[in-house]
């Protein structure tokens, strides 16, 4: 095989080892970046609009919150899950909305749980009531910053997240119940005594990998089971095979889109 050969192969196998990446770049292009400010507090976030976007309308509003590896200040990092399922195109043309990807920053956390490590374990200890953290105090700032948008569909605003974000999709409800007309958390986990705020004002929909070695099954099913005796009817969705990327899943779930949709205030 000639040199100009072997060159030509491996500027290819560069390409295609590169290719993964620039498609994930291509992909999260579509979502605009913005910075949320108010006084001290700031937030990055992506927003992905509908095609054919016309200021005149209303649309729905849908914010996904991200999990602790993905925290940050690049307004990159947070789209690494979920993506994919807003860019499809059938959703996209079905159930236009407009989607919104905040970033937490790396000192701090969606929600105010405490997390403990003494053990070699995490151990999360969710707290009840509290002040918000300052990510989740930035978050409420942009949400209502969002609602003031004469485009955005008051009636119909979601929230939903993955483990840090499913934890902090929890939080916002019991902050913010009257808002949201519905929601989904996936491998995430609250304090008990907080389900009675949202449990029959939020449907819900709930989601975990039996097997996550990160963020345990029953922190899920013990929520479940307190927003059922708070009056709730939630969904519950277990992956029996799952460990703690259980968002792949959920995000693949077809009838996750409709179901939000099916919901407003």
């Amino acid at each position: 095989m000639t040199l100009k050969k072997l060159t030509i192969l491996a500027m290819l196998g560069i390409m295609y080892l590169g290719l993964p990446f620039f498609v994930q770049a291509q992909t999260n292009s579509a979502f605009d970046r913005g910075l949320f400010v108010h006084k001290t507090d700031t937030l990055p976030y992506r927003i992905l609009f509908p095609k054919k976007f016309n200021p005149t309308q209303k649309y729905p509003l849908i914010l996904v919150l991200h999990g602790a590896g993905e925290r940050g200040s690049d307004n990159e990092a947070q789209l690494a899950y979920g993506p994919k399922l807003f860019l499809n195109d059938t959703i996209r043309q079905n159930y236009p909305a407009i989607v919104v990807y905040p970033q937490c920053p790396k000192d701090s956390y969606w929600s105010n749980v405490n997390i403990d490590t003494t053990s070699g374990k995490r151990i999360f200890r969710f707290q009840e009531g509290g002040e918000p953290t300052r990510a989740m105090n930035a978050l409420l700032g942009l949400v209502d910053q969002l609602l003031d948008k004469p485009y955005v569909n008051d009636k119909q605003v979601y929230v939903g997240g993955l483990s840090m974000g499913g934890m902090g999709t929890f939080e916002i409800l019991r902050r913010k119940p009257k808002i949201f007309a519905a929601a989904f958390t996936i491998c995430g986990g609250d304090n008990t005594n907080n389900a009675e705020k949202y449990a029959k004002k939020v449907p819900l929909w709930i989601f975990h990998g039996a097997k996550d070695s990160v963020v345990p099954f029953d922190h899920s099913q013990v929520m479940v089971d307190a927003i059922k005796a708070a009056g709730g009817d939630p969904k519950f969705t277990v992956y029996p095979n799952d460990d703690h990327n259980s968002w792949d899943d959920a995000f693949a779930e077809p009838q996750l889109i409709p179901w939000l949709f099916s919901h407003s205030k």
